[in-house]
């Protein structure tokens, strides 16, 4: 149950390094949302992998090679749920981008990344 807690504060921090660059990205640079949601992901990706092998699973281990490639696979599926499920949303379903983004980002960090991550890539 600690894992799953500390899983959780370090997906919120990597959502918030997510949201701000990507609210940043279109309210105050003026890019396509999608592209800012794209790259905000990006950015909480890495943050969320940082914080996840040093403090949620401590594996500090040498096999970061092969925990990278492992995240990358299972980010890679993020991305494309995450931002599928933002255009859906904004697009069809008519909900703003950050409405969209913060009901994709929940669904998809418990039900997928939560687990790919503790079973797959630290485990």
């Amino acid at each position: 149950m600690v894992k799953f807690i500390k899983a959780q504060a370090a997906s919120l921090t990597a959502t918030g390094a997510d949201f701000t660059v990507t609210v940043l990205l279109k309210e105050w640079v003026g890019f396509w949302y999608l592209l800012a949601s794209i790259l905000g992901t990006i950015s909480g990706g890495i943050v969320n992998f940082k914080l996840n092998r040093s403090w949620v699973f401590s594996t500090s281990d040498h096999r970061i090679y092969f925990q990278a490639i492992k995240y990358l696979l299972v980010w890679i599926g993020n991305l494309v749920l995450v931002s599928g499920g933002v255009f859906l949303l904004t697009n069809y379903g008519g909900f703003t981008y950050l409405i969209s983004k913060i009901t994709v980002s929940v669904m998809i960090g418990v039900l997928y990344n939560y687990v790919l991550q503790k079973k797959f890539v630290f485990k």
